[in-house]
């Protein structure tokens, strides 16, 4: 099996000066490695080709299109079974790629899947972007094994095990090429945020699998590109899960939960205001506007696409969190 670890670069030297010698070490025997530059300003191109002339590949991108654009444009040149979507700060170790390629391998219903992905800060813990494999319930709000909102679980090997999920992240996103362009790839109007969890929804809608793989682990630093402080953060995971919800979501009842989603973002800028955030408000703001000038395009594309029955595990992750106050993916259960 030819297994193709892509790594996206924009001015991140400092990340692959830290990160980038971890995958070459523990990786290289088993896929060849590319950094896909998405037009960069900085020196991380020349110090990827100085310290790993003969061991990585460089693509160059001629415009910084974000992460959906960047990979859909650098993942054309990449002739692989499995693409394997890595974040420039992410840290492997031994082992890492072993039981990833295996489920691959024996299971040709999986098209894509992820590690269990820890918090390089705290080592012991699971990390906000995928911890051990995602969820959303009906109103579109992700979750994950071990990561719910910002309560983010000790890894105690309570998910070591294989299980199907709704969406694998995007932090290190295992994916068969063939189902990766059987959907068109990344929705490049997501820009960045929460794409992953859009293209997983519909391979999921076109009836294959996708798994978290609780042998495998890697260590995310998180924040690298936009930190959760960020407005900018606030304003994509806002507007593209709107995005998604109306892609992707099954039956006539979806506009309700549009509705419903648009009233709990506006509780959730009060809530903001609360605490003394107001661009995160103005984010909001500006997310709504943004859905509502998308929303033609998007229906466009949702009567192109196959939506499936809708299958939720959890239907109000957010009633269960804040008013039952359940903070573990178990609790909830």
């Amino acid at each position: 099996m030819n297994i193709a670890i892509v790594i996206l670069n924009w001015n991140g030297r400092e990340l692959l000066e830290r990160f980038l010698g971890s995958v070459v070490e523990h990786s290289a025997h088993l896929a060849t490695i590319y950094v896909a530059d998405n037009a960069s300003t900085d020196t991380s191109v020349t110090y990827c080709k100085e310290q790993f002339p003969d061991r990585v590949t460089i693509i160059q991108n001629t415009e910084n299109g974000g992460y959906a654009k960047g990979y859909n444009d650098a993942l054309r040149h990449v002739d692989a079974d499995v693409y394997v979507l890595l974040n420039s700060d992410v840290q492997v170790e031994k082992g890492w790629l072993e039981p990833m390629i295996s489920v691959f391998e024996t299971s040709p219903t999986i098209a894509a899947a992820q590690p269990k992905i820890k918090d390089l800060k705290r080592p012991t813990y699971f990390e906000y972007a995928g911890a051990a494999g995602g969820y959303i319930d009906a109103l579109g709000y992700p979750y994950c094994r071990g990561r719910i909102f910002d309560a983010c679980e000790e890894d105690t090997g309570q998910y070591n095990d294989t299980v199907d999920v709704q969406w694998a992240s995007g932090a290190c996103l295992f994916i068969r090429s063939e189902r990766y362009w059987e959907v068109d790839g990344l929705d490049e109007d997501f820009f960045a945020h929460q794409e992953e969890i859009d293209l997983c929804w519909r391979i999921k809608n076109k009836g294959h699998r996708i798994v978290a793989v609780g042998d495998s682990e890697v260590f995310h630093l998180g924040g690298a590109t936009l930190a959760a402080a960020n407005p900018k953060k606030t304003f994509y995971n806002f507007r593209n899960t709107l995005f998604a919800l109306v892609k992707n979501s099954a039956g006539s009842k979806y506009i309700l939960r549009i509705l419903y989603r648009l009233v709990l973002d506006g509780i959730a800028g009060v809530k903001f205001l609360l605490e003394g955030k107001p661009k995160h408000v103005w984010a909001i703001i500006k997310a709504h506007f943004s859905f509502y000038g998308h929303f033609p395009s998007l229906l466009k594309k949702r009567n192109t696409l196959q939506q499936s029955d809708d299958y939720y595990q959890i239907r109000a992750i957010v009633f269960h969190y804040f008013i039952k106050k359940k903070k573990t993916y178990r609790d909830i259960l």
